[in-house]
């Protein structure tokens, strides 16, 4: 009894420790407007926590997951100049024209070893992230942004997104009440994939390069968000 009041207490311990470093990352976030790096210490710090850990639960029990994560599947290191030779119209050559018309680093990701299945899916996830913005068809502004995060934060309850998206209702009812309607309807497209189509996390995309995106879609029952305020064509 007294060693399980101890460990109770502990835990409750760490979570408050963490919650008091997480108020420190979003203050640090607002500051910098999303930063990467404040992004990726959100991310980390939530790492041992019990709500990665039912994360990963959640990832494992879907048909396929549990042997990612023990095969610690390969991560994700697109070759953009070899992308960039595929026909028009798939995958790869959508992923790679997004990647170089917003300049972006396909590396931009924060290095992590893979040694725990939660490290291993953190680093899944955020290394496909821009991926989702193809898949999903959303832009890359802050309502884009709030709607990638809710395909994940709503298929498998990926904490620091639950938090960043939290966060942004929060930020745009308080301080930026007429962003509220779209960054409100973005959250719910995405909820609404994540809701309906077959995990993304799950899927494999680097041995599907060559597939057209119109496919891919359908294939895991995707309505893009294109057309929309916070939606782009790749």
């Amino acid at each position: 009894m007294e060693l399980h009041w101890r460990t109770t207490r502990m835990s409750r311990a760490r979570e408050l420790l963490r919650s008091v470093r997480n108020l420190s990352i979003l203050r640090e976030l607002a500051k910098t407007q999303g930063g990467l790096d404040s992004v990726g210490d959100l991310v980390d710090n939530f790492i041992d926590s019990e709500a990665m850990t039912v994360c990963v639960q959640r990832f494992k029990a879907f048909p396929g997951g549990k042997e990612m994560v023990e095969q610690r599947y390969p991560p994700f290191q697109p070759d953009i100049p070899a992308l960039e030779k595929l026909p028009e119209g798939t995958l790869g050559r959508a992923y790679a024209g997004m990647i170089r018309r917003l300049n972006y680093d396909a590396d931009f990701f924060r290095p992590r070893d893979t040694s725990t299945e939660a490290l291993w899916l953190t680093q899944r996830i955020a290394s496909t992230h821009d991926l989702h913005h193809v898949i999903g068809g959303f832009n890359t502004e802050a309502a884009g942004e709030s709607g990638v995060l809710a395909i994940t934060a709503t298929q498998i309850g990926f904490p620091a997104y639950v938090l960043l998206n939290t966060l942004a209702g929060f930020r745009a009812f308080r301080f930026q009440p007429g962003e509220l309607e779209i960054i409100s309807r973005a959250i719910a497209f995405g909820s609404r994939i994540g809701l309906e189509a077959t995990p993304l996390v799950l899927q494999r995309w680097e041995e599907g390069w060559g597939k057209p995106l119109d496919q891919w879609r359908a294939e895991l029952g995707v309505k893009p968000a294109e057309g929309e305020a916070f939606g782009a064509e790749y």
